[in-house]
């Protein structure tokens, strides 16, 4: 499926591997040039433990210049710096909110019953938009990526804990990323969680699979942690 407008996202969804509605919505941000079609695969990795869980991995909102071959962006990458993925998360946030509030009313679920994932610049996108949802999401998993403006963390939602998971040999977005979101989370009061997977590069392995697998898995029910 494909993004049809900068207002209305698409991209594929899996429907609850137990055949019974949904009880929980996994969201999969992919990174920058890539597509849904690209992370679409952690969902059916996750079904097994989560069987209620509807997965969608939308397409970003905008296609990459012209110069480019395919994939989407979900805001522009020129300058790469800080105040770049700060301004462009920001102008980003709304469109996946929208996106978000109108895939959980389609499926009759509330804000608690959404966990966010996003790889890369899908982390970014992940960690911006669900510190700020009106209601806190039940989790939230960021690889390989970095947390925007970590210096604006004021009134953010502290609920949702945070898994960080980051290879040591990741050569696009260095790891020490990965320390440097989770002191700033830490700091006003966020659970984080962080694992440096090593000889890992800029990308998830099956270890980073049955890491947020499990974590997803405990945040959605916390009685059995």
């Amino acid at each position: 499926m494909q993004t049809s407008s900068h207002s209305q996202l698409a991209g594929p969804r899996l429907a609850p591997a137990s055949g019974r509605p949904a009880r929980q919505l996994v969201a999969i941000l992919h990174g920058y040039g890539a597509d849904g079609e690209d992370l679409i695969d952690l969902g059916r990795a996750w079904q097994g433990r989560l069987p209620d869980a509807a997965f969608v991995a939308p397409d970003a909102p905008e296609k990459l210049p012209f110069e480019a071959v395919g994939g989407c962006q979900w805001f522009a990458l020129d300058e790469r710096s800080p105040m770049e993925y700060r301004y462009g998360a920001e102008a980003a946030q709304p469109v996946l909110d929208r996106f978000l509030d109108a895939e959980l009313e389609r499926l009759s679920l509330d804000g608690r019953s959404l966990a966010l994932v996003g790889f890369s610049q899908g982390a970014m996108m992940a960690f911006q938009c669900g510190l700020r949802r009106r209601t806190p999401p039940a989790a939230l998993i960021g690889y390989s990526g970095l947390l925007p403006g970590p210096d604006r963390l004021e009134g953010i939602s502290t609920q949702a804990p945070v898994l960080i998971v980051h290879g040591n040999e990741d050569d696009v977005v260095p790891c020490y990323h990965s320390d440097a979101a989770a002191t700033a989370l830490q700091r006003v009061g966020v659970a984080v969680t962080v694992h440096q997977l090593t000889g890992l590069g800029h990308t998830i392995d099956e270890r980073g699979m049955v890491l947020g697998g499990r974590f997803l898995e405990r945040a959605f029910s916390p009685e059995t942690d």
